[in-house]
């Protein structure tokens, strides 16, 4: 994967998107979840325009689990298991 420019620049967009949306969001007193949520819409494979890319969003699905299980395992301590 050397040079994947479409992968960073779909996450950086993402974020901002995300960011921006949910300060819109909760400029209108909703929750910022809301602007997530139509960020990922936006940034998803089935919106035209922007990306429609099947080989991208699994490689972000991919960084998702990644990031998911990285945030469980944070919460489990050496004394648990």
């Amino acid at each position: 994967m050397p040079h994947d420019t479409p992968l960073i620049a779909t996450i950086a967009i993402g974020l901002v998107l995300a960011f921006l949306l949910a300060m819109l969001a909760n400029r209108f007193k909703i929750s910022p979840l809301v602007g997530y949520l139509l960020a990922g819409i936006v940034v998803g494979p089935y919106t035209p325009g922007f990306v429609a890319d099947a080989e991208l969003s699994q490689e972000l699905a991919e960084i998702g689990v990644i990031l998911l299980m990285f945030g469980v395992g944070l919460h489990f301590s050496l004394k648990d298991l």
